[in-house]
C-alpha cells in the first residue's frame, strides 16, 4: 500500500473476568486483506483488572482505583498513536471494536477523558455501559468485601496496599467466587478514568465525538443469563412492578408469548431485551442527539453453536443440535472476523455469505465512518424517530425497529427525556 491504512482495534469479551485475544477466532488475517491493520489487545482481567479497594485508592495521586484493564486499553491506544506507522496504520484513523465486556469498555473509553483523541470510530456488540450504576458505583464496598474474605483467616481492619498485594492468587480468585464481587459491573466510576456514571457523560453529549456501529444478536441470553425455572407468576408481577412501574401491565402484554412458556422465560427474555437491544439502541441514539453517524444492526442469523476459544475441539453436543441456540452471545464472531475456514464446524453458503458482508462492513466502517459499499446490501443510518436497523439473516436487509414495541416501553420507562 502506498498510503498509512486504517488501524482497528479488538477488546475481546469475557465478563471482565476471562477471555484472551491471541486465539485462532480474532487471528485479524481476513480483515486486514480487506486493507486494514488489525490490533488485538489482552488487558488485566478479574481483581487484577478492576479491583477498587479504599486502600489502593489512598496511594493513587488521582484518588482513584480500579478500571486497571480500562487503563491497559488505554495505554495500547497510545502506544500505537506513537508506534502504528511502523506497521502500515495511519494513528488518525483508528476504529476500537470489541463484544459483550469488550464493547462495554468500548463505550466506557467514549466516556473517559483519558482516551481523548485516541480512536476516531466506535463498533460495539452485545453490551452497553449506560445500565445504572447502583450503590455501589465506586466498587469500593464490594472490594472491600472481596479483601476481607480473602483475609478471613488473619483479618486487618484496614489492610494496606502492601498487604493487598500479599495475597497469592489462589485465594484471590477464590474470593472472587466466595464475596460475590463480579456479580455487579466490574467497570467502576473510580473518578479519574470515569469521572461520573457513563449515563450521565452520555446524555449530557460530553462522550467522544465519533461515528458508531453498534448491534446485538436475537438470543442474547440464551446461554448467558440464568433461567429461573422457579419463578412464579406472582414474583414475576413484582418483578415488573419493581422494573416498569405504572408500565407493567403492557410490558406484560408485549411478552404474553414468553410468560405462556414460563414465567422463568419471560423475565429472562426481559431481562435480555433490557440490557442488550435496547441497550444497544439506547446508545445509538444518544449519537444522534449529538448529530453524529450512527448505525445499528440486530442479528438473526443463527450459527452453530461450538467452543470459540478451542479450534481445535470446537464441537459442542447440544440436545437439539448444533444450531438449537438461537443467535446466541458471541455467535456473531466468527462472521465479523470471517474466519469459519478454522472452526471444524459445518458451515453453509449462508454461513459464508453473512461472513463476508459482516467483515466486510466493519472493515469499510473502519475505513470511512460509513459501512455501506457498493457490492453489500445498503444499510441505512439509525435515526431514533425510526430505528432503522439492518438485520443480519436471510435475506440481509433493513428493517424499521425489531423489537420495537418492547423497545419502546424500555425507553419510555428508562429514557423519558428521549421521547
Amino acid at each position: 500500500y502506498d498510503r498509512p491504512l486504517p488501524v482497528m482495534v479488538w477488546f475481546h469479551g469475557g465478563a471482565h473476568t476471562g477471555g484472551y485475544a491471541h486465539v485462532d477466532l480474532f487471528d485479524g488475517t481476513r480483515l486486514a486483506e480487506q486493507g486494514v491493520v488489525l490490533v488485538t489487545v489482552n488487558y488485566r482481567l478479574g481483581p487484577w483488572g478492576f479491583l477498587a479497594h479504599p486502600s489502593l485508592s489512598a496511594e493513587s495521586s488521582h484518588g482513584s482505583s480500579g478500571n486497571y484493564g480500562l487503563l491497559d486499553k488505554i495505554a495500547a491506544l497510545n502506544w500505537l498513536r506513537d508506534n502504528v506507522s511502523a506497521f502500515g496504520g495511519d494513528a488518525d484513523n483508528v476504529t476500537i471494536f470489541g463484544q459483550s465486556a469488550g464493547s462495554s469498555s468500548v463505550c466506557a473509553l467514549m466516556a473517559s477523558p483519558l482516551s481523548e483523541g485516541l480512536f476516531h470510530k466506535a463498533i460495539g456488540q452485545s453490551a452497553a455501559c449506560l445500565y445504572p450504576t447502583g450503590r455501589d458505583a465506586n466498587g469500593q464496598q464490594r472490594g472491600a468485601a472481596l479483601v476481607n474474605n480473602a483475609l478471613a483467616g488473619n483479618p486487618t481492619a484496614t489492610p494496606s496496599a502492601a498487604e493487598l498485594r500479599e495475597i497469592d492468587n489462589q485465594t484471590l480468585l477464590n474470593a472472587v467466587d466466595s464475596s460475590g464481587w463480579a456479580a455487579q459491573s466490574r467497570i467502576v466510576v473510580d473518578g479519574w478514568v470515569l469521572p461520573e456514571p457513563p449515563a450521565e457523560t452520555f446524555l449530557a453529549g460530553r462522550q467522544a465525538k465519533v461515528p458508531v456501529l453498534l448491534g446485538s444478536t436475537a438470543n442474547e441470553g440464551h446461554l448467558l443469563f440464568p433461567l429461573n425455572d422457579a419463578l412464579n407468576k406472582a414474583d414475576f408481577d413484582t418483578y415488573l412492578d419493581k422494573t416498569f412501574g405504572d408500565l407493567s401491565t403492557q410490558v406484560a402484554a408485549v411478552y404474553a408469548e414468553e410468560l405462556a412458556v414460563s414465567p422463568g422465560f419471560a423475565q429472562r427474555e426481559i431481562s435480555t431485551d433490557l440490557f442488550m437491544a435496547y441497550g444497544m439502541r439506547d446508545w445509538a441514539s444518544h449519537m444522534r442527539r449529538q448529530d453524529l453517524p450512527a448505525f445499528l444492526y440486530f442479528m438473526e442469523h443463527v450459527p452453530p453453536a461450538f467452543q470459540i476459544y478451542l479450534a481445535d475441539e470446537p464441537k459442542l453436543q447440544l440436545p437439539d443440535g448444533p444450531r438449537s441456540a438461537g443467535a446466541y452471545h458471541s455467535g456473531d464472531l466468527v462472521y465479523v472476523f470471517n474466519n469459519l475456514d478454522r472452526f471444524a464446524v459445518d458451515w453453509t453458503d449462508d454461513d459464508r455469505a453473512i461472513a463476508r458482508a459482516m467483515s466486510g462492513y466493519w472493515t469499510q466502517f473502519a475505513k470511512s465512518g460509513n459501512p455501506n459499499r457498493a457490492d453489500l446490501p445498503t444499510w441505512p443510518q439509525y435515526e431514533p424517530s425510526e430505528h432503522a436497523t439492518l438485520q443480519i439473516g436471510q435475506p440481509l436487509e433493513a428493517v424499521l425497529g425489531p423489537r420495537q414495541q418492547k423497545l419502546d416501553l424500555m425507553q419510555q420507562r428508562f429514557a423519558p427525556s428521549a421521547n
